[in-house]
């Protein structure tokens, strides 16, 4: 399989995409990371290197190897290529995996400023507790830095444009794990 991607946020979760096959994987030597850049006003979830972490997401095949349309989706974010020794997977025969980053713009941005869309990571949380359960998704919180960024609860009227219905127990567990963060949340 030669076109292939590892996907550790909203790509987690299965309902918003239909990349197939996807399977869990992991990969060593990066961290998530909450970024604040020009691209738009709300922070993205992004990686950077970190020799010391290993995260969880899906390694996923890209459809007739039409990078386009992902790219298109992960729009602000640049692809590179992981080191082949990095990630571990079941997909056999996968070539290069590569791994979005939304690169560094120069500019020193708070995240202060750059808050975080509820919506969009109930999305990300939804698909951790599915692929890596209760478990995964606290591994999911403790791998990510950035958590200064206000969370802005869109919850009612989502904004992300690919929101997804949360059930109760799904909603408590992004906010239980907010709540132990001491995470600030602003209306929006």
């Amino acid at each position: 399989m030669e076109h292939v991607f590892f996907g550790y946020g909203s790509l987690v979760n299965r309902r918003t995409h239909d990349y197939a096959p996807a399977l869990p994987a992991r990969v060593s030597g990066w961290r998530r990371v909450w970024r604040a850049t020009g691209h738009r006003q709300l922070a993205f979830l992004s990686v950077a290197p970190d020799a010391d972490c290993e995260i969880e997401g899906l390694v996923a095949a890209v459809p007739r190897g039409d990078w386009a349309a992902l790219d298109a989706r992960e729009f602000a974010y640049a692809r590179e290529p992981l080191a082949a020794g990095a990630i571990w997977h079941g997909l056999a025969g996968a070539a290069r995996v590569q791994i979005y980053a939304v690169p560094e713009d120069g500019v020193a941005r708070a995240l202060a400023d750059h808050p975080i869309l509820l919506s969009y990571l109930d999305v990300v949380v939804q698909g951790f507790a599915t692929e890596f359960g209760d478990e995964g998704v606290a591994r999911f919180f403790a791998t990510t830095a950035g958590w200064e960024a206000p969370i802005l609860d869109d919850r009612a009227a989502p904004r992300y444009p690919r929101a997804q219905q949360l059930t109760d127990a799904e909603r408590a567990l992004v906010d239980g794990h907010l709540a132990a963060l001491g995470a600030a949340r602003i209306s929006g």
